[in-house]
């Protein structure tokens, strides 16, 4: 912290819960049915089911690892002080990809979203615009920006409360299943498993709201407390969220011959379900969709950046910043903004690969650094409970990553290396070939 000004402990749990759903964009669940949808042969909810559970483990591992280091530094933190310097710089580096591009993936969407109703504005226009805002509002403080998305999140419950309205209505009359109560989107004799986990996969980055909001530790009180609350009841409202949409979508539409691009689905089902009036107001709602999860993931970025900047792994004159008006790390959210114009040349399908790199390097080291702090280092293994707590379910979390890891596209591993490969290059740097600990921020050196 070069000007010695440090974040404003301010949120409350509702607000933080608020930024972690924000982040996972509840409206996502439209995105990705129609390819999901066709992959388990129309069992959306169950696949979300399997989702929720595999991911409720490292989110419960997020939340023991919180409570002994409260810092805003999410797997960085986590891994440099549970394990080791070295690897939890390759963790954060790593993270950074996740952080990095998603608030560049919410620029190139509200791009392709916005240009698709007004072809005659150039693309560059709509990115300059929404990163603008986004940069703007996440300069200010970070109640103002909790407070933007609280209204944000709320509009897109709202339009999902309308289009479930008018599914059951559709059901009455008729369409999909024909009616409310029925199970068919849940189970059916002889599902089949492997397809519904390989549905899952797909699903389990719609979750990574849950982990964002430990980035915000050091602008909550009682991060010990509140941080772990939060963790659980974002993927929990989160699930709920996925899995209710999901359901009544499923029973609308059984499977997916009904529409003409089932990779992307969402401009039908909204046509299927309302007309074309309530399809053209469905669509201005997922600019507000991109627009709160363009806030919270740029807000996680830009803490996640000044925590490496105050540990001087990256000069803490510029990412240690702290503005001393509004207390937020300024120079990073106006750096992280710059980053964020690549939408205008960028590409969906690369931005997406880097960001589920990075998040599942994140997620696999958070529950080693589980079992290496409290099972390997505090012996914390030798009654049922303990071992259960710090063993076991640190390890199906890890399993459950595991299989993300195996299907994971290639092209997302490649770039994810490389990415990797020139952070250990810095690293070699950083740390003379390793002959020296990466540094790390201490409290006393700022007293």
């Amino acid at each position: 912290m070069e000007n010695g000004v440090k974040l404003k402990r301010s949120l409350k749990l509702w607000q933080v819960v608020i930024m972690g759903l924000a982040y996972m964009t509840p409206m996502v669940v439209f995105d990705t049915f129609g390819i999901v949808s066709g992959v388990t042969k129309g069992h959306v909810p169950t696949a979300y089911v399997i989702a929720l559970v595999g991911m409720l483990f490292t989110a419960i591992s997020y939340g023991k690892l919180v409570r002994v280091f409260p810092q805003a530094g999410s797997a960085y933190t986590y891994t440099q002080k549970a394990m080791n310097r070295h690897l939890g710089f390759l963790v954060g580096w790593s993270s950074l990809l996740d952080y990095l591009f998603l608030p560049m993936v919410n620029a190139l969407l509200t791009k392709l979203y916005l240009n698709a109703l007004f072809p005659s504005v150039p693309d560059f226009i709509w990115v300059l615009v929404f990163v603008g805002i986004v940069t703007f509002l996440n300069l200010r403080s970070v109640n103002v920006l909790a407070n933007f998305n609280t209204f944000f999140v709320f509009v897109q419950i709202l339009i999902m409360v309308v289009f479930i309205i008018l599914v059951v209505k559709g059901l009455n009359n008729g369409e999909g299943t024909g009616t409310v109560f029925s199970l068919q989107p849940f189970f059916v004799e002889g599902m089949n498993l492997p397809i519904l986990v390989t549905g899952a996969t797909i699903l389990c980055f719609s979750f990574l709201g849950f982990d964002a909001v430990t980035t915000l530790s050091e602008e909550t009180p009682n991060p010990e407390k509140t941080i772990p609350k939060a963790i659980i009841l974002t993927a929990l409202w989160g699930g709920v969220i996925f899995i209710t949409t999901s359901f009544f979508i499923q029973l609308f539409f059984p499977d997916i011959s009904r529409f003409k691009e089932p990779d992307a689905a969402l401009p039908e089902i909204a046509l299927y379900v309302g007309g074309k009036l309530f399809q053209s107001i469905f669509l201005c709602t997922t600019f507000v969709n991109t627009l709160a999860s363009g806030l919270a993931s740029h807000a996680s970025v830009s803490r996640l950046l000044y925590v490496m900047g105050r540990d001087k792994v990256f000069p803490d004159k510029w990412f240690g910043y702290v503005h001393p008006k509004w207390r937020t790390p300024a120079i990073n959210v106006v750096i992280v903004g710059i980053i964020s114009l690549s939408a205008w040349f960028f590409d969906l399908v690369t931005a997406t690969s880097l960001i589920n790199f990075g998040a599942l390097m994140a997620f696999t080291f958070v529950n080693l650094s589980v079992i290496n702090h409290f099972a390997v280092r505090k012996k914390m293994y030798k009654t049922p409970k303990d071992f259960f707590n710090f063993v076991v379910m640190p390890v199906l979390g890890a399993g459950s990553v595991g299989i993300l890891w195996i299907n994971l596209e290639i092209s997302s591993l490649i770039m994810g290396l490389v990415w990797f490969g020139l952070g250990l290059v810095y690293l070699l740097v950083l740390t003379k070939a390793f002959r020296v600990a990466p540094p790390q921020y201490t409290a006393e050196e700022h007293i």
